[in-house]
């Protein structure tokens, strides 16, 4: 992280989530239609930038002896371009914080839980990137539990047009998988918004 934060300032956050190649440009769980919530996510890191907020980059970053290969085909593999930011996001990545994941739950990230509890003041948090229904999900629920087990009123908000999963005809219905998780994280309390209306 290159972008000096006084945490106990922050109140606001913005959370990008696995907007890596391997999700969308290359390797074996890539899905290109992923890619039209770029511009969007794009638009928030900046707006969230320009207003002093926190940028959080997760990136899904494996060993090659990964637990998850025995669930999901080997991607993302440390040093290799699939664990890369997306180039539209990339250029901006000195102005984020970035954590590398090893989970579908970027909570269990090494150093996040610490890092969020360095946010005395913090009242909101948006999430948003990729997979809708896996890892933009469990880190919503965990952070939910998180901040109900330490009493703190944070908000967590996901903007449906700036997540999405990916598509596999007969096994992984986009349509589907994300409203099962919209509806899972209502019912858990976290606001599902069709749009961030900020400036």
């Amino acid at each position: 992280m290159k972008r000096k934060e006084n945490l106990e300032l922050i109140k606001k956050g913005l959370i990008i989530v696995d907007m890596v190649n391997g999700f969308i440009k290359e390797g074996a769980l890539k899905d290109p239609h992923i890619a039209h919530i770029i511009p969007e996510i794009k638009r928030l890191a900046l707006m969230y930038l320009k207003n002093e907020d926190v940028v959080i980059a997760f990136k899904d970053c494996h060993p090659i002896d990964s637990p998850e290969f025995e669930t999901y085909p080997p991607h993302c593999i440390k040093g290799t371009t699939e664990t890369e930011l997306v180039d539209e996001l990339k250029e901006y990545e000195d102005q984020f914080t970035v954590f590398e994941k090893d989970t579908t739950d970027g909570f269990y990230a090494p150093g996040f839980r610490e890092y969020i509890e360095k946010m005395k003041n913090l009242t909101e948090l948006v999430i948003t990137g990729c997979c809708t229904d896996i890892c933009v999900m469990n880190l919503a629920l965990s952070l939910k539990k998180f901040f109900n087990e330490v009493r703190r009123d944070v908000e967590i908000i996901i903007p449906k047009n700036a997540v999405e999963t990916f598509h596999i005809p007969g096994v992984h219905d986009r349509v589907k998988q994300n409203k099962m998780a919209f509806k899972v994280m209502r019912d858990a309390g976290i606001q599902v918004v069709k749009k961030l209306e900020r400036k």
